[in-house]
Parts: structure tokens; sequence; C-alpha cells
């Protein structure tokens, strides 16, 4: 069942959170430290007759719900679900628009950490699979995603191999990261003579990318190490190859 309210945690998060949508925060609760912080956020809550209130450390970790809190939580209305099919991913390739695409990601902190990763290099959107196992945006994932998920949408597909070959047909290249057997990274993840989007594909953090996502991707790459270390934790990959796929493309 989708909540109805989120928590978002740590003055980052929140600040974002503010720029981008402030009529969405429904209450925010703050420690006395960052009271001197955020007197805009405040003259804006009141005047939208909206509960703001500095509390005790114990409260604010109850409220939270973690003692990562950061000194401040707003709590929010999330966001409408949306759900990608051939025809976002036609209009995306239209619009020439990249985007990440995660496959059995089940670890909330990766998501955050990917988000951020995202936002910082301009990527507007992920899209992640619908399984019960994979992560979803939560709390943990905004609190790590440091005001990233303010700036990408999240999508999520139904099942991935189709949804990647409907990207592939609207003219994307669809580049994977495989753990073995890729083109190495050093070569260049996407194509400077290119101009077509293109979609960063990565797998779940113990299994990699399934067999089946693997064969709908247009294009493998592999980062080479030194070998002591098999992989990246997957949000630091995701890191190397955006960085490859944008300053490709410069």
């Amino acid at each position: 069942m989708k909540t109805e309210e989120l928590r978002i945690c740590g003055l980052t998060a929140v600040r974002a959170r503010f720029d981008r949508d402030a009529g969405s925060i429904v209450r925010l609760y703050f420690d006395a430290p960052t009271a001197r912080k955020i007197a805009p956020m405040c003259k804006a809550l009141a005047a939208a007759r909206k509960i703001y209130r500095c509390v005790e450390p114990a409260e604010l970790e109850k409220i939270a719900g973690s003692v990562h809190h950061g000194g401040i939580v707003a709590v929010v209305t999330p966001p409408a679900d949306r759900v990608a099919t051939a025809a976002e991913a036609t209009l995306w390739a239209q619009k020439k628009e990249p985007l990440v695409v995660l496959d059995g990601i089940g670890n909330v902190h990766n998501l955050g950490a990917i988000a951020r990763t995202a936002a910082f290099f301009g990527v507007p959107r992920l899209a992640i699979t619908g399984d019960a196992g994979a992560a979803r945006p939560g709390e943990a994932a905004y609190r790590v995603a440091e005001g990233g998920l303010e700036f990408v949408e999240v999508w999520t597909v139904v099942y991935i191999p189709p949804f990647l070959r409907a990207l592939a047909a609207a003219g994307f290249e669809v580049v994977g990261a495989a753990t073995l057997g890729g083109l190495s990274s050093r070569r260049g993840v996407a194509s400077r003579q290119s101009t077509a989007p293109w979609a960063l594909v990565l797998g779940n953090e113990e299994l990699g990318l399934a067999a089946e996502t693997a064969a709908a991707c247009t294009r493998l790459v592999t980062i080479p190490g030194s070998g002591k270390i098999e992989s990246l934790n997957v949000s630091a990959a995701a890191a190397v190859l955006l960085n490859d796929l944008v300053s490709g493309r410069r």
C-alpha cells in the first residue's frame, strides 16, 4: 500500500524539496541548532498555516524514525506513481533525453546514491523495476540522495527487457553495465559520432544484469580494474559510467 506521507530528513534534502515544491510540505520539525538556518521556510509555512515546530532531539529522532535525521524532518506529500511504457520511450527519444534503468537494485542506499549522481550529471529520470524486492524511493533513499530526488523523475517499469527493446526501437543506445565480458569503458561508453540518446542499465548488486536484460541492451560495457576486486559497488559504477557517457557526448 502506498504511504500517504513521506519523511524527508537532512537540511540539504529538505531545502531542495522546499525550493522545488514548498506546497508539498505538510509539517516541518527541527532541532534548535537548525532553527537558525531555516527562517525563510518557517515564514512560508506560517503564511500557509502549516505546522512547523522546534523539538527536542529525542522527539525528532522519533518523528524521523532514525538517528540520521540531520536536525530536520519534513513530512511531505509523496510524488504520484509513474509507469513507463513504450509511449514514454518514444517521447524521451524525440526529446533526446537520457535515463538510467535499474534492473533489480535492492538496496535503498544505492538507489539514493544513484539518484544523487544522476542529478549531478543532469540525467532527468530513473526507471526502476516494479518487482517486490526492488528498492523504492522512500525515506532512506531521499536522505542518501541529498536532494537529488527532487531533480530526477522516478518511473516504474513492469518488466525491464521489453522496455529496453522499446527504448532501442525508439532510437536509444541502451548501454548495459556488465561485470565481465563487455566493451572496456576506457574505449568510450557511448559513440561520440552518435546523436542518439542513451540509457544506462545497471543490474542487481549481487547478480548483475539478468540474462534477458543484457540481451535487450544494444551494447555492454565493463569497467576495467586491477582484478583484485571483481567489481565496484553499483552506485560507484553508476558514477563512473555516467561521467563517461556525459563527457563522451561533449
